[in-house]
Parts: C-alpha cells; sequence; structure tokens
C-alpha cells in the first residue's frame, strides 16, 4: 500500500530502536513469534482433538472430526502465521488504518468509510445461512485463542514490536465473524469492474472530441480471439449451450470492432447527448460531460485512488487470470485437468495462503475434504479441489458499478423534476496521536457521493456531484458460497453454490473425478434501463436507473462438457453479443492471453495426450501477443544510427520474454517509448497509456492509418508527426534509455535486467524508512514474461519495467491423480519475516516451478515435517 507509512517525525526513534534489532538485542524476539508446530496444544473452544501436518513448505492439513473443530483449528492456524495480515486488513475495511498509523492514513479511513463495506457487512451477516454463521464463528474462536495466548506485542509478530515504537498503546481486538466478512467487501472493490474507465473515458472526453476518445476504446475483436462461450443463448428463460439465437435476436455478421464510429456513437447516442454539450461544427473545441462535471469527476477519481488495495495496485490494467480446464479425452490419464492462476498485485506476504481442510469421516455434519487456497482471515477454501471436484477463478468483470452525475444544492439533489433530501451519515474516525476526526457523508438514491470526500472546493452549479451506484453496497451471499463449493460433491451442488457467488462475479471453470468438465458465469450484474455503463450519466433524469432485479442467474452464460473437449477463461469476453443480448460489459480484456491459450492447447492436443506437465509449461508461455503486429512496422521503418543493431534484435525473435532475452528488453523499451510518445500529449495523466492488451488493439488499429491525429505530437509546434516519425523515435529513445541502464553492448541486453519483482511487506514496506523495509522486504527477483502474456507479469509503461502484478499463485490440478496435482504461491506460508517459510516459494515461483499439492491422508502425513495435535 503505497505512501501510507511516512514517519518522519518518529524517524530517530525508530531508526535507535532498529539499531538494537540489528545489534542482536531483540533476535530473540523475531524468534519468538514464531508459531508453535510440534507437540500439542489445549484449545478453547475445540470439541475433539485435531491433528495439523506441516510439510517443508509450511502448509498445513488440519483434520477434525467435526466441521466446527475444523473451522476453530484453521483459524488458529491463520492467526498463528498471518495475523499481522488479519489485523491490518480488518481496518482496511472498517475505515480504521488511522488508529494504528496515525494520520498519514487518514484519506484512506475517509474514502473507505465514504464506501461504508463494513456497514453493508454488518446488514450482510444476519442474512447469511445458519450454517455459514456456524463456521464464521466457529473461525473466530481459533483466532481469539491464539490471541489470548499472545498478549504481548513480541509474542505476536515482529510488526507489531515496529508499531510499538509508534503506537505504544494499540493492542488488537478480538476476531469477530463481522472481520471475515468485511474482508470479502475488499476483495470485491479490488476486483471490481470498469469505473475507472469510467471516469477516464470522460476526463479524456474533456480534452478530445468523443470519436477520438471511442479509438481508444475498441470494440473487442470477437472474430480473431474467442470468447469462451461459443455456443448456445437464451431459450425458454434459461441459458440453453444447445439453443442457436432467433434471427431477430442475432447481430449483423460484421464483427462489433469493425462497427464504424458513427454505429459506434449511434449506440449510446441518448446517453452522450444527456451527458454533455454535442460538439460544435467540425468537432473544434473540448467536450465536458457535464457543465461542472468535469471537476467533479477528477475529484471522485481522487477518493477511488485513496481507497487501499488489498489485492490489486493502483495499475489495475495487469489485474487478471488465466483458467482452463480440459476433458479427459484430451488427457493421458482419461480424467480432466484444471489449471488457474489469477493475477494479483505482488504483496509480502502473499494474498494466497495455501491449507488442506480434512473431515477425518464424511458426514453430513463434517462434509468437508478440501485443499486449496485461502484467505488469512476468511474460513474455507476459495480455490481448489475436494475429493471429487475441482475449480479455479479468473475475474469476470461484469460492469457492476455506475457513476451517477448529480446535480446537488445545500442538502438536496435533483431528480425527475423534483428537489429531494440527501441522505446523511456521520463517521467517527479515531486517528493515533491525535484526537477524533468527524467525516460527514451524503448519498443520493444512487449512492454515496464520493467527490466530496478529500476535501477541496466544490463545483456550484450543473453537474456538481458524483455518486457511486455499485452491486457489493447491496447486502449479498457470497460468504455462504464459499462453503457450499467446499461441499459440492457434482457439478449441479457446484452450480447451485456459484448461484450464491454474487459478488465479485467470477468466471468459474469446473472438473470432476467423473469427467465432467464445465464453465459458468455467475454473479449480480445489473439490468439498465438505458444506457450501456461506459460512461458517466446524468442522475437526474431517472432514465439510467438499474431495473429492481439483477440478469436472472438461470440466463447466465454455462457450458458443460462441450464438444471442444476445454474451456479457456482469461478475463476475456464471456459470449458474443451477436448470440446473446443481455448487457454483461463492453470493457473485456481483449483476449490476447485467451487466445495464446487456446492455440497453445490446440497444437498439444494435436501432438499428443496432455498432462500435468504439459499444463504447468503453458502457465509459463511468455510470448507477446502484439510482437507479430508492431516488428513487421518497426522494420519497415527508415533508420540510422545506433538504433539499426538495436532493431537487429528483433530479427529472427519468436516474441518469447525470457529473463535472457535481449529481443525482449529491446522490443519492451521501444513499446514503452511507443505509447508514451504517441499519446502522453494528447491524454491527461491519469488516463496514459499503461501497456495493457487494450493498448495492443488501439496501436493495432492505429498502424493502419499513419496519418491519425494520435501520431502528431502537439508539443513538437509545428511539426506534424505521422506514424513512421513516431516509430523511428520510439526506436531510438528505446535504445538510448537501454544503453544507459544496461551498456551499449546490445547483445548482452537481458529483459531479466529490467523486469524485476520487489516483494513488498504491505505496510511496514513503504515506510520510506530503508532499515525497516530491509527487515520486511525480499528480492529483487529476475522474472520472464509480460503484462498481457499468459505469463502475466505486469508493468506500467509510465512507470518502467518494474514487475506491478503477477501470477499470485499456480495451481494445476490432475483428476486422474490428485496427489500428481501441483500448486506454488508468491512468497510462503508464513508471515512472519526471518521463518524459514517466509519467502521460500519465491524462487521456485519466479523459475516456473510447482510444488506437490498433495490432499490424501498417507501422501500428507507421509511428507509432514511438522505435527501439532490441539487438544479440547
Amino acid at each position: 500500500m503505497p505512501s501510507l507509512l511516512r514517519w518522519p517525525a518518529r524517524v530517530l526513534t525508530v531508526l535507535l530502536a532498529l539499531a538494537l534489532v540489528l545489534g542482536g538485542v531483540v533476535a530473540y524476539t523475531v524468534r519468538k513469534s514464531f508459531p508453535q508446530v510440534d507437540g500439542a496444544i489445549r484449545l478453547p473452544g475445540l470439541t475433539g482433538n485435531v491433528e495439523i501436518y506441516r510439510d517443508r513448505s509450511g502448509i498445513p492439513h488440519i483434520y477434525a472430526d467435526t466441521a466446527e473443530d475444523l473451522f476453530v483449528a484453521q483459524g488458529f492456524v491463520h492467526a498463528q502465521d498471518r495475523f499481522w495480515e488479519m489485523d491490518f486488513r480488518r481496518h482496511v475495511t472498517a475505515g480504521r488504518l488511522s488508529e494504528l498509523f496515525g494520520k498519514a492514513t487518514l484519506d484512506n479511513d475517509k474514502a473507505i468509510r465514504t464506501m461504508g463495506w463494513r456497514r453493508v457487512a454488518e446488514q450482510e451477516l444476519p442474512e447469511l445461512a445458519d450454517r455459514t454463521r456456524r463456521h464464521l464463528d466457529s473461525y473466530a474462536k481459533g483466532v481469539n485463542a491464539w490471541l489470548r495466548a499472545n498478549p504481548n506485542a513480541s509474542d505476536r509478530s515482529l510488526e507489531y514490536s515496529v508499531l510499538k515504537v509508534q503506537n505504544g498503546g494499540y493492542t488488537p481486538e478480538p476476531w469477530t465473524a463481522l472481520d471475515s466478512v468485511a474482508w470479502l467487501k475488499a476483495m470485491a472493490w479490488d476486483l471490481r469492474s470498469n469505473v475507472e474507465d469510467e471516469i477516464d473515458r470522460a476526463l479524456i472526453a474533456a480534452e478530445l472530441p468523443r470519436e477520438r476518445v471511442e479509438q481508444l476504446y475498441p470494440g473487442y475483436p470477437y472474430d480473431e480471439h474467442a470468447p469462451i462461450v461459443t455456443q448456445g443463448t437464451i431459450a425458454r428463460d434459461r441459458f440453453d449451450q444447445r439453443a442457436a439465437p432467433r434471427r431477430q435476436e442475432a447481430r449483423p455478421e460484421t464483427a462489433p470492432q469493425d462497427r464504424t464510429q458513427d454505429q459506434a456513437q449511434d449506440q449510446n447516442r441518448g446517453r452522450l447527448d444527456t451527458a454533455r454539450p454535442r460538439q460544435g461544427a467540425g468537432g473544434n473545441g473540448p467536450a465536458r460531460v457535464v457543465r461542472g462535471g468535469t471537476d467533479a469527476l477528477a475529484q471522485a477519481a481522487r477518493t477511488l485512488d485513496a481507497l487501499p488495495g488489498t489485492m490489486s495496485t493502483a495499475d489495475r490494467a495487469g489485474v487478471g487470470s488465466n483458467s482452463w480446464v480440459v476433458s479427459g479425452e484430451h488427457t493421458r490419464s482419461g480424467k480432466p485437468l484444471l489449471a488457474n492462476d489469477p493475477h494479483l498485485s505482488a504483496s509480502m506476504p502473499a494474498v494466497w495462503y495455501q491449507a488442506g481442510l480434512h473431515c477425518r469421516k464424511l458426514t453430513e455434519q463434517c462434509s468437508y475434504d478440501v485443499t486449496g487456497f485461502t484467505f488469512a482471515g476468511v474460513p474455507g477454501v476459495v480455490i481448489g479441489h475436494t475429493d471429487k471436484i475441482a475449480w479455479g477463478f479468473t475475474n469476470l468483470g461484469p460492469d457492476v458499478a455506475d457513476l451517477f452525475l448529480e446535480r446537488v444544492e445545500g442538502e438536496t439533489y435533483l431528480y425527475k423534476g423534483d428537489r429531494l433530501k440527501l441522505e446523511t451519515r456521520e463517521e467517527k474516525i479515531k486517528v493515533a496521536g491525535g484526537g477524533t476526526v468527524t467525516l460527514k457523508v451524503r448519498s443520493t438514491r444512487h449512492g454515496p457521493l464520493i467527490n466530496e470526500v478529500l476535501g477541496g472546493v466544490r463545483p456550484s452549479g450543473g453537474a456538481n456531484a458524483v455518486a457511486l451506484q455499485w452491486t457489493a453496497l447491496t447486502p449479498g451471499r457470497t460468504a455462504d458460497a464459499i462453503f457450499a463449493m467446499n461441499g459440492a460433491r457434482d457439478w449441479h451442488e457446484f452450480r447451485a453454490a456459484a448461484a450464491l457467488f454474487e459478488v465479485p462475479a467470477q468466471n468459474l471453470v469446473y472438473a470432476d473425478t467423473e469427467g465432467n468438465i464445465g464453465y459458468q458465469a455467475p454473479g449480480r450484474i445489473p439490468i439498465r434501463e438505458k444506457g450501456d455503463g461506459a460512461w458517466p450519466v446524468p442522475g437526474w433524469t431517472g432514465e439510467y436507473e438499474w431495473n429492481t432485479a439483477p440478469i436472472p442467474y438461470d440466463q447466465l452464460p454455462s457450458v458443460r462438457n462441450p464438444p471442444d473437449g476445454f474451456i479457456v477463461t482469461a478475463n476475456n469476453a464471456v459470449i458474443d453479443p451477436r448470440r446473446y443480448p443481455p448487457l454483461l460489459t463492453k470493457d473485456w480484456s481483449y483476449g490476447y492471453r485467451s487466445q495464446r491459450i487456446v492455440d497453445r492447447l490446440r497444437q498439444e492436443i494435436d501432438k499428443d495426450k496432455v498432462d500435468a506437465a504439459v499444463m504447468g509449461r503453458l502457465q509459463q508461455d511468455t510470448r507477446n501477443g502484439l510482437a507479430d503486429t508492431l516488428v513487421p512496422a518497426l522494420m519497415k521503418v527508415t533508420l540510422a544510427g545506433p538504433s539499426v543493431r538495436a532493431r537487429d534484435l528483433l530479427k529472427g525473435w519468436d516474441g518469447a520474454q525470457d529473463t535472457g532475452s535481449a529481443p525482449a528488453a529491446y522490443f519492451n523499451a521501444v513499446w514503452r517509448h511507443l505509447l508514451k510518445a504517441t499519446f502522453d500529449d494528447d491524454l491527461p495523466e491519469g488516463a496514459r497509456a499503461s501497456g495493457g492488451d487494450r493498448w495492443y488493439e488501439v496501436v493495432r488499429r492505429l498502424l493502419d492509418r499513419p496519418d491519425d491525429p494520435f501520431w502528431d505530437d502537439t508539443r513538437t509546434g509545428n511539426v506534424t508527426e505521422r506514424r513512421d516519425d513516431i516509430l523511428r523515435q520510439a526506436m531510438a529513445d528505446a535504445y538510448q534509455e537501454l544503453s544507459a541502464l544496461l551498456g551499449d553492448e546490445v547483445g548482452a541486453w537481458r529483459w531479466g535486467d529490467l523486469h524485476r519483482l520487489t516483494l513488498t511487506h504491505a505496510t511496514l514496506g513503504t515506510s520510506g524508512i530503508g532499515p525497516i523495509e530491509a527487515l520486511f522486504n525480499r528480492g529483487p527477483l529476475s522474472v520472464p514474461g509480460g503484462k498481457d502474456a499468459v505469463n502475466a507479469t505486469g508493468w506500467n509503461v509510465q512507470a518502467g519495467y518494474e514487475v506491478t502484478a503477477v501470477p499470485s499463485m499456480r495451481m494445476v490440478v490432475d483428476l486422474g491423480d490428485l496427489d500428481k496435482s501441483g500448486w506454488i504461491n508468491l512468497t510462503g506460508a508464513s508471515g512472519h519475516a526471518f521463518h524459514a517459510n517466509y519467502w521460500d516459494q519465491a524462487e521456485p515461483w519466479a523459475r516456473g516451478e510447482l510444488l506437490p499439492m498433495r490432499s490424501r491422508p498417507e501422501s500428507v502425513k507421509a511428507a509432514a515435517v511438522h505435527t501439532l495435535r490441539l487438544r479440547p
């Protein structure tokens, strides 16, 4: 969480304390917080004995006779390894970071309180199933048993010892079920859809004509990059994978990306004609969304930037995921294989925690035998497999949030010609080392006003406020879905569980030991009375309201055992709108990763049967999806000087972005300078090109338009640049940059010397105090891949080549023999700095290796190096 902790007034005190640590006086403290992993412990709250087996990686497998004991033990184990992370997260979701860190995090708390994540969780908790509430309470018992046994800062973790220097009076509160449920709201925010795109479109429209804005958000290339679901439509009020679209529902055969600008504009004309004045003759002058609306949107953007990401960075274009499943007809074992690697921001410790939860005997009262990836702070397994089924997630990314421009006067707002009273509430924010700050939150019928949070002058007149409507601000049942999936035994039970997974909506892939594979799109996805969710809309007209009910679950795309024998999801479009009328979103990832996976799978299937090793190698594919398009264009440009030697690196390059690749280093440098030279002069700072696959599509189309205005650099006065001028300049700038960074010998350049990952502690890793950061941060590691390679190690062209988003874990499940499955986490099981399992998985992760994902009792026990017995 960048810039959360800046303690200039405390630097000297902290450094003095740190000197004691480094001098060895507090070395005992570091080890004192390491968990007990052998022997026996009496644990209040248990009804029977529990065994916890850990392998060399510190991954626990928990065995119990009742579900309650299983989740008590999970809470205890999570707290043993990750309590600082859990405590920090609950302060995030409650908007109480300032109680820990003082006024440095006050803006973050204001933004979170305005959103009201914990308030929604409070409404949600009583509506959850009895089973879910029991499991949440059992989990809390385990966490609190650990907390009572570790009353001192030095007992809990090194972070608490450091925090004590600044905030000596802090003591963690007992854990509650509400703390777990609220964390799911933070997860939903991190995996939100296109709110930032809505703001960016509007802010860009203040500088450029509408048609040029549309160039920057091209349609999805359905004919080049297949969607997830390629069959079926809605028939008899249900999605039927065997049904064909009725003629009146089918769109024209022209692919959506080939529509003219006028057609694209006509689709949204109602929204834009209401939302901003029309362009004058010739399109001269900047467009404004609404008089005053741009200022309010800029203020809203500041609020969104202040919302701390717990799983994603500010560079959200790198957040995505891959998952795919292959049926037994294409595998060596004759049973399905499932692969998953969610792409999130890199953090220390990793966002995931590996675990196995096993009822010794499966009964109605204890129905869990599940191994997979968990969140510290939440009971159950989020992604993984049982003894019968396996599942994986990628972010579906439906448009579940809209920005409504409002006309506010005093304590009222305009709606359909009437003045309605704003809803108001006060939030009290305690600040460590200070007093209590009172925040007034105002809301319209659409949601909280997010432009008022961080102060500044309120715009007057016209559209002077921005309200956020978001599905996650309504109570839901996602917590129920976790336990329903963990107990599912077949496709029908899995689909029933998926129906509960409302926010954040995920692409769910499925496989089972009977040989079935499947895909399900879940989620609470709104139906709009007007508009497509791509732009901010006027709230005062009442035209753009959401229907009371979302798209019915049974109408969401779903496929079981498709003819191809495999299903691939990588944040690409779910289904072609020519066969599926309901609007899911317009802002998909553009399918470069998904199509590469499809192509590779077809190649592997054509050669031979697929096994888990093939799936693992596919996860490591580093090919750049734009190389085949951009490299030929670069080679045609007349070039002189030392840049010629650098460009020669691209001759015969296969697009692979391995750490040792000189061509990959140069290509990515050219890409960076190409985007900056082409777009920085035209776009406001917060909406500039970051380098994701949307920009692949934008540039791909611009390459066919050598005189397009985007090629012209408006900063060069009377000179009008064309395409080849900018390509030539990008190659020269790339050469100059890499020569300065890596030396003049182009053949010695290495992508891994630029593309490096530093594992940064989520809080103290950005303290601004080097010695403290050194205690908790690790790396850097050279990593292969790139932003929209299958091995998606994201970076932002505006900032440099350092890695900002990663495959946060990788998993391959073999349904033919579950013990042949593999997994890897980004860092390690432990959240304790200097513990052997703090980052022991990081280097194998960087090399593309998987660890054995054991789940059968005999293999778990054979691999165990530690056994802890919990007694009532």
